[in-house]
């Protein structure tokens, strides 16, 4: 059964896929009214599934007259969309983090299905003996690993 949140989720992916443009703005307030929730509820699947490494950009403004615009990011190239990615996973990335840039780098056709369940199986259960402390930079390390990997099967 799905659960709220994937239904949010799916009804914004939807619009989406229908506008032309990539870009869709729609209300907070008239969201959490069809689903019958609270904007919290809303902000949430905003906060964990429409961010930048999910391949989204969500501008918010409050108020009586607010909106949200929600824009896929797109890329020119394969090749471009790589390198931005790379010059993100400077640091260490958390573990939704991962799972939204794995999710996006299938959706994107980089990584085939069974690719991208591999690459999360690795960066959930693979790191479980690995101390908390490092798990985000190498989680990070290995994102990097496998965009070098596909970049150059692009070639």
């Amino acid at each position: 059964m799905r659960s709220l949140a994937d239904e949010i989720e799916a009804y914004l992916r939807q619009l989406l896929a229908q506008s032309p443009g990539g870009q869709v703005v729609v209300q907070r307030s008239s969201l959490a009214h069809r689903f019958g929730c609270t904007p919290a509820q809303i902000n949430y699947v905003l906060s964990t599934r429409f961010t930048t490494w999910h391949g989204f950009w969500v501008e918010s403004r409050r108020g009586g007259g607010g909106y949200l615009r929600i824009s896929r990011l797109c890329f020119s190239s394969y090749r471009e969309q790589l390198r931005e990615l790379w010059r993100q996973l400077n640091g260490g990335l958390s573990t939704r983090e991962a799972e939204g840039l794995v999710k996006r780098l299938h959706e994107e056709g980089i990584l085939s299905s069974r690719e991208a369940l591999l690459v999360q199986r690795l960066l959930t259960c693979g790191l479980a003996e690995v101390p908390p402390v490092w798990r985000s930079r190498l989680r990070a390390s290995l994102l990097r690993q496998v965009m070098l990997a596909a970049a150059s099967r692009s070639e």
